[in-house]
């Protein structure tokens, strides 16, 4: 690839893993509508003006996610990285893979005081907790290599809101309160983000100049844009002088890979989601392969419940003890997403008692939770399809601006294992698979998630931290055993949802998930619940109707995000 830019997974391999595990009729109709459902209605805007100018939905993809970037701060950004999950019609699904990596100089021990201790924030506050971003290079190759539009076409929505603004919502107050001591510490940071010092007013308009000249630099220039020239070196001054290790050789050296994505057959349904350094695809197939071992669509309702959380509990376990980044760890995946594998680990799951996670053997207890990241889903006329989910990890990431590039640094860096068996921010918990090092991408729970069927497709993903892929099985669940009757999508989206992953020994769930009698039925079975006190996730999902070519999508209500139809005759 031009300038060395890109590692890629053989196309011919995932040619042929497709075709072996192909489901569903041999034609199916062309979508009715195009479709796209994002997190704030302006991003969907951005996506549903460039399929119209005659982009596919990989064009789109770029234009949505650069719009989330300017107009979700706290979620995303041109600072961070994610995984876009990409199934162009008639091919195998790619994942590219923009995940931030560890400065060079970062090390194991680097969030530790002399006494072995954790510093509390050290990995999640400033430009020490921030890891090299993926993203500016991963909507450059996406653009080059997969969309029909040049880049500048699909960042000027994005450009154009960073110029302009964008008004201040509810949500972004939200989050804005929560972090506003960091944000206050950083002076570019509060200058953008806050009004003097304190939370702006609803309808407020944040305008991001700055960010709006490293859009157009990224447009112009592409991968070069920001990797290389003005845009690096003031990124590294501000990030240096403030105390990260970011270099100008970290940016420069920053590869977007090709990645082969997880895939299994499971109840008829081919599952494609992310792979390492994601935690979600192997996670997910092997809630799904469980749940089809102890017979989920015979059981009746407690007991589908009891099934999803004793599936999570071993599934979390597993992600604890064995996942990590590729490049730098083996892992067992053909193993650990085995039908025989899972089938035995189902086998340990009794009808009427939970087991408590102490049974099974891994990293010591963990605490706290959290709330961070985007998601959109993408449908073109063709039929191609992108999940896509990004972060910058918590709201409004490292809470540090560098400089006078407007770019929002992460603080992905608190997704390593600061030290084993000690819980990061969403409480999860890892060992050695996971310890920093310069170079290496965190794990992550993100999962981008495509599930096709004899007769349905279902493109789907959410935010959440370490409830992303509990959240993502449910929907996926819904699809293989027919969930929800006629107003599916719906369904799946909006239902109640609960969470365990292996430590802490919780049952955590939504308020009023579980109706009383659920509620009791599941302490007597064992399970100790935990309210949290809020609603969780924002997940956008299309569903295609592959033989009459129907399209519905639908944004979650618990955000402000939108869904769009777009008819087809615009392409």
């Amino acid at each position: 690839m031009p300038g060395g830019s890109v590692t890629r997974f053989p196309r011919a391999l995932l040619g042929l893993a497709c075709l072996l595990l192909a489901t569903g009729p041999a034609a199916a109709a062309t979508p009715e509508r195009a479709a796209v459902a994002s997190a704030h209605p302006l991003a969907t805007r951005a996506g549903k003006e460039v399929l119209e100018d005659g982009g596919n939905a990989f064009d789109a993809a770029v234009a949505v996610s650069a719009a989330l970037a300017v107009v979700e701060p706290y979620s995303s950004g041109l600072g961070g990285g994610g995984f876009w999950l990409l199934r162009p019609e008639g091919e195998s699904a790619i994942m590219v893979d923009g995940r931030e990596e560890a400065p060079a100089a970062a090390e194991p021990t680097m969030y530790q005081n002399e006494a072995g201790e954790v510093v509390e924030g050290a990995s999640i506050n400033g430009p020490r907790a921030a890891g090299v971003p993926g993203e500016p290079a991963a909507l450059a190759h996406i653009a080059r290599e997969y969309g029909e539009l040049a880049l500048a076409r699909s960042l000027a929505p994005a450009i154009r809101y960073a110029r302009q603004g964008f008004e201040v919502t509810e949500t972004y107050r939200d989050l804005a309160r929560f972090r506003k001591e960091v944000l206050k510490r950083h002076p570019r940071a509060a200058e953008i983000f806050l009004s003097e010092g304190e939370v702006p007013a609803l309808g407020a308009r944040i305008r991001q100049p700055d960010l709006a000249r490293t859009l157009k630099r990224l447009a112009e220039d592409g991968r070069s844009g920001f990797y290389r020239g003005p845009v690096a070196r003031e990124l590294v001054r501000a990030t240096r002088d403030a105390g990260g290790l970011i270099t100008r050789a970290d940016l420069a050296d920053y590869r977007v890979r090709e990645r082969e994505p997880i895939t299994a057959e499971v109840a008829g349904h081919r599952v494609v989601s992310a792979s390492p350094p994601s935690s979600g695809g192997v996670v997910l197939v092997q809630i799904l392969r469980m749940l089809a071992a102890k017979d989920y669509a015979e059981a009746g309702s407690l007991a589908r419940k009891h099934l999803l959380v004793e599936a999570m509990r071993r599934a979390y376990r597993d992600r604890a003890v064995h996942l990590g980044d590729p490049e730098f760890v083996e892992m067992p995946l053909d193993r650990l997403t085995s039908q025989a594998y899972n089938a035995g680990l189902a086998a340990t799951i009794h009808p009427d008692r939970a087991l408590p996670s102490d049974y099974l053997a891994g990293p010591p207890a963990a605490r706290k939770g959290g709330r961070d990241t985007t998601h959109f889903s993408i449908l073109d006329g063709q039929g191609n399809r992108v999940a896509a989910t990004l972060s910058i990890n918590y709201p409004f990431g490292s809470g540090f601006v560098a400089g006078d590039t407007g770019v929002v640094l992460n603080d992905e860096m608190d997704d390593f294992v600061a030290k084993p068996g000690i819980p990061n921010v969403y409480g999860l918990v890892g060992g050695e698979a996971n310890a920093i090092a310069g170079g290496k991408r965190p794990l992550s729970s993100m999962s981008p998630t495509l599930v096709t069927g004899p007769e349905r497709t279902l493109i789907v993903g959410t935010p959440g931290g370490s409830r992303i892929i509990s959240m993502v099985a449910r929907a996926a669940a819904g699809l293989l055993w027919d969930e929800g009757g006629e107003d599916a999508l719906d369904h799946w989206v909006q239902r109640p949802r609960f969470h365990h992953q292996y430590l802490p020994d919780k049952l955590q769930h939504e308020p009023g998930a579980f109706p009383a009698d659920t509620r009791r039925g599941l302490q007597e079975l064992g399970h100790s619940l935990k309210d949290v006190d809020r609603r969780y996730g924002d997940m956008q999902a299309i569903l295609w109707h592959r033989r009459e070519g129907a399209v519905s999508a639908a944004a979650d209500p618990r955000g402000e995000g939108t869904a769009a139809l777009i008819p087809t005759g615009t392409r």
